[in-house]
């Protein structure tokens, strides 16, 4: 059985391996600088009203980590939970570990909606979410920054 658990400073040096294979994947349109994914980690560690990251372990052993942020949205009526990233271990990967995360998250991170994002071409993750119950958001994102 998966254990999911909140991250801890002490996951430092696993965390930025994974993050960083994360992030120069296909799984993402662009790479993120080690500075931004530095960030990230200080972020989770610290009692942060906006985000929650969580290390996933297996039989002793770091496999993955998923990250959260939270938002408000007036047009769902409350709090929304963005999944923001979901990252497994490639041999870990196919064995419901990702299915367990998201349903950690709808058991336990209580929302108005849950939304989540992927880039086109990872059907494997589209897949899993809509397994999961997510369906398609018809909206356009827009950015300015990083």
């Amino acid at each position: 059985m998966l254990n999911i658990r909140k991250i801890e400073p002490r996951d430092r040096d696993v965390y930025m391996v994974m993050v960083q294979d994360f992030y120069h994947s296909p799984a993402v349109l662009a790479p993120v600088p080690l500075s931004h994914m530095e960030a990230g980690f200080e972020e989770f560690c610290s009692d942060s009203p906006f985000t929650d990251a969580f290390m996933f372990e297996y039989e002793g052993e770091s496999v993955g980590f998923g990250a959260l942020a939270y938002t408000y949205s007036q047009e769902a009526g409350g709090r929304v939970v963005w999944i923001e990233e979901i990252y497994l271990r490639p041999e870990h990967r196919g064995r419901g570990f990702g299915t367990e995360f998201i349903h950690f998250v709808l058991d336990t991170i209580p929302a108005k909606r849950y939304r989540l994002e992927t880039e086109p071409d990872n059907l494997r993750a589209a897949e899993l979410y809509r397994r999961c119950g997510f369906e398609h958001f018809e909206y356009v994102n827009y950015r300015l920054g990083p």
